[in-house]
């Protein structure tokens, strides 16, 4: 028994010392183990102000539609926290779960890449950005390489960057892991290499965005809640002010995910992209930069050489019913859907995705569509 005992005390021991002597971001990865939506309470984050908030209209028969039995079967067995259904700027469906309410805070993950890419049009407006044709090295020389040198900010937007970035959920080593549990981005970032020529190769990486957020930071001399704030989200009218975590206090934005607001706000950023970047009669963004959104860069090949058609500036693109609907997407299955056909948004957040794919689409995908279709085409 004291062997046993003594055995024990030395696993332990062990243990001890390799935890005390982990990386800090290692160490928070094992204490708080796999993300959730409401991680915000164990990170630094960043006010997004907002300013004059507008209010949704109620559609005249809004909530008196019902979801099939076997549709709100699957869309509950997702953990869905919230679901959102707008057409003609009135809310026709929304309902929420697990405590969830319109103003709840919500991490978008890496829904957040597609605002990221609507700050990159709103710097091009302004002209801190002279387009997404410019090269990186512009703003970093320290990128400037064999293949860096040509590396552009389209190359970051269309996934195909060549960097080499490890974008794996599971490994709690990669590269994934480091940015969001960790605690000097910078650091992270400016020790990557392009390792590959880019614009040839699809390859979704989180470090393709964070490069893009240290650009914003640079060009625009803000921080990118502050530009978020007075070039979106105070121009859109979003009703509740958001977060965005930081990798420290008073540090750099998570860019690659993080965004935190709630369902009705989302949705002003689907509204945005389906009245082509106009908002009350102001252009927020140029309609020319939004029309980028909905066309993938069918140059580019993806790891089966086969035509990305299902991804165009940080927007993925989804066929549903011969309709081509433009959609941010995050991890745990967080969708911003925009469906210009039906002049429809439609917002789900919540815990879980499938993990079964169709198409380069999680199949949970399609389950939202068909429920929000049916409702979109209800007109009682």
């Amino acid at each position: 028994m004291k062997k046993v005992l003594k055995i024990v005390g030395v696993i332990v021991l062990f243990i001890g010392l390799a935890f005390a002597f982990s990386p800090y971001y290692l160490k928070r990865a094992l204490i708080y183990q796999y993300v959730d939506i409401d991680d915000h309470d164990i990170f630094e984050t960043r006010t997004i102000k907002t300013g004059n908030p507008l209010s949704w209209k109620l559609a005249k028969n809004y909530n008196n539609y019902t979801i099939s039995d076997s549709l709100k079967k699957k869309i509950e067995g997702y953990k869905t926290v919230a679901f959102l259904v707008i057409q003609n700027d009135s809310i026709k469906f929304e309902e929420y779960w697990d405590g969830y309410s319109d103003s709840s805070l919500s991490n978008a993950f890496s829904a957040t890449k597609s605002i990221v890419s609507l700050l990159i049009g709103c710097a091009i407006d302004d002209g801190k950005i002279k387009s997404i044709e410019q090269k990186v090295i512009d703003f970093f020389p320290e990128f400037n390489g064999e293949y860096g040198k040509d590396l552009c900010i389209k190359d970051l937007l269309t996934m195909s960057s060549g960097l080499n970035w490890d974008e794996s959920y599971g490994s709690p080593f990669s590269k994934t892991t480091q940015a969001y549990y960790g605690n000097d981005l910078r650091k992270l970032i400016f020790d990557l290499k392009v390792t590959e020529k880019p614009a040839e190769k699809f390859n979704y990486l989180s470090g393709n965005t964070q490069l893009l957020g240290f650009i914003l930071q640079k060009a625009t001399e803000k921080n990118l809640a502050e530009y978020a704030s007075e070039k979106i989200w105070k121009p859109i009218g979003a009703q509740h002010d958001a977060l965005w975590y930081l990798d420290k206090k008073d540090g750099m934005e998570k860019a690659y995910c993080c965004f935190t607001s709630n369902a009705r706000d989302f949705a002003r950023i689907g509204k945005l992209l389906l009245d082509s970047g106009s908002c009350n009669g102001n252009q927020v963004i140029s309609s020319s930069y939004i029309a980028k959104l909905f066309q993938p860069d069918t140059l580019l090949l993806d790891e089966n050489n086969k035509k990305v058609d299902y991804y165009s500036l940080h927007w993925w693109i989804v066929d549903y019913n011969g309709m081509k609907i433009t959609y941010a997407r995050g991890i745990l299955g967080q969708y911003i859907f925009v469906i210009p056909e039906m002049n429809a948004i439609v917002v789900r957040l919540g815990h879980e995705r499938d993990k079964a794919y169709k198409s380069h689409h999680p199949l949970d995908v399609y389950t939202y569509l068909k429920a929000a279709s049916n409702i979109l085409k209800n007109n009682k």
